[in-house]
């Protein structure tokens, strides 16, 4: 870590982090729900909807293809759950790994950020998703043409959003969650 004074301000370089020069991009950081890089402060629920969102699209990868994997081979619901659930969390991780090594992470770092960032949200929106498929009449044993299989799975997800959106709010103000990747794009 470099530390430089110049006028009283203080200006550090850690590694992975190329001062400020590396955030001219970024603006004044307007729209990013008032947290700096340390995400601590006041989130908006844009910014909450956003992380949960990007959590639900790597579960419903997942989710949907271990459904359809199960279903397709006539396996019983827990074997089809535990799959389904391996997956979501599979692809959850997956897409976060992606932005980050992308960004010039390397992969044992880009690894510890995945699941510093993904892990509370996917096993919230696992545990949701999975209690309302569990709870929805048939929509285990429904098959991929029926409208049952679907329709609850979209029902699951959209249950699930609405209940892990205000756990990523709560973690990113915090400076966890999603506020961990924040600072790789």
């Amino acid at each position: 870590m470099q530390h430089e004074t110049h006028a009283g301000h203080s200006h550090h370089q850690h590694e992975g982090h190329g001062g400020h020069d590396e955030h001219a991009g970024h603006g004044n950081h307007e729209g990013h729900g008032g947290h700096g890089h340390g995400g601590h402060g006041k989130v908006s629920w844009a910014m909450a909807a956003k992380a949960t969102l990007h959590c639900l699209t790597g579960c419903a990868i997942g989710e949907v293809l271990g459904m359809i994997i199960g279903t397709a081979l006539g396996w019983g619901t827990a074997p089809t759950m535990v799959l389904a659930i391996a997956l979501a969390f599979f692809f959850g991780y997956s897409l976060t790994l992606f932005a980050v090594v992308r960004a010039g992470l390397s992969l044992k770092a880009a690894i510890g950020v995945a699941l510093a960032a993904d892990t509370l949200s996917i096993t919230v929106m696992e545990i949701v998703d999975n209690g309302v498929l569990l709870a929805v009449p048939g929509a285990m044993e429904a098959h991929l043409s029926d409208a049952l299989f679907w329709g609850a799975l979209a029902f699951a997800f959209a249950i699930a959003f609405l209940v892990t959106t205000p756990v990523n709010k709560w973690l990113i103000g915090r400076g966890k969650g999603h506020a961990v990747v924040h600072q790789y794009h």
